[in-house]
């Protein structure tokens, strides 16, 4: 379709994933988060934070690349639990002060994503701004738009494509996994997922995705959807697995391509 933005979305065979040293938890509990939240917003006002959509193929499918936290990690971290929000989310994170919105995202795609060996770290390129939410208070609540009442909004959210390469490495940190996760799964699933997540599918409808092979080929224009489900990249947070009949087992199912 013509006018159409274009972004060539690669097999995640063409990766390769790792697990990297512990993240820092900067809250000890939800109190803790919210209370940081609240002195942060005190001091600088509505916070500003940049995530970026992340696509690879899975048997001619596009799936979102998401990073899953485990459920010890979740709690540690203040966060909601398991089937919300709180344990799947997308790289990224809140901009500093006078911080450019696209170099903040390569800021944290590096800290989140890429190897420990320099030579490995991707060259990230940024893409178009595809969604944006607002939270008008200080709770889990955000929408797709600024409600008219809201003057000072507490978050604004902005959801970056950042087109990957051809071939890479990435690395999570202990006690995360990268799980790509389908956009049929995302879709209508905000009681799994949460408003952002469930609303990547819409977002992304208006580019125009060519899915390539693991031998760098386009594959035809469609979806096989079949018996389809998450797919565990790498990172030690799998939990489930294929099975030895090489079918996914439900749409919970994973299939692990790395773990310690």
């Amino acid at each position: 379709m013509s006018g159409q933005a274009a972004v060539t979305v690669y097999s995640s065979s063409s990766y390769k994933f790792g697990v990297k040293t512990e993240a820092v938890a900067k809250d000890q509990s939800p109190e803790a988060r919210l209370q940081r939240f609240k002195q942060k917003y005190a001091d600088e006002g509505t916070r500003r934070t940049v995530e970026g959509v992340l696509l690879v193929s899975e048997r001619n499918t596009p799936h979102v690349l998401l990073i899953q936290v485990s459920d010890a990690e979740t709690e540690k971290r203040g966060m909601q639990r398991s089937t919300n929000s709180g344990t799947f989310h997308l790289p990224g994170g809140r901009l500093r002060p006078g911080e450019d919105e696209m170099e903040c995202l390569k800021r944290k795609l590096v800290k989140q994503l890429a190897p420990a060996e320099p030579t490995l770290k991707p060259n990230w390129r940024v893409g178009e701004c595809v969604a944006q939410f607002w939270r008008p208070n200080f709770d889990g609540q955000l929408y797709p738009y600024l409600p008219p009442h809201v003057t000072r909004p507490k978050e604004v959210k902005k959801l970056f494509v950042v087109p990957l390469p051809e071939k890479g490495f990435f690395e999570v940190a202990k006690h995360h996994a990268l799980v790509a996760v389908p956009l049929f799964e995302l879709f209508d699933n905000a009681a799994k997922f949460g408003p952002v997540l469930a609303g990547i599918p819409a977002a992304l409808s208006r580019l125009r995705l060519t899915l390539m092979s693991g031998a760098g080929k386009p594959l035809a224009p469609q979806m096989s959807l079949g018996k389809l489900g998450r797919a565990v990249l790498g990172g030690e947070g799998a939990t489930t697995g294929r099975g030895g009949n090489d079918e996914w087992v439900d749409e919970q199912a994973a299939l692990e391509l790395y773990g310690e």
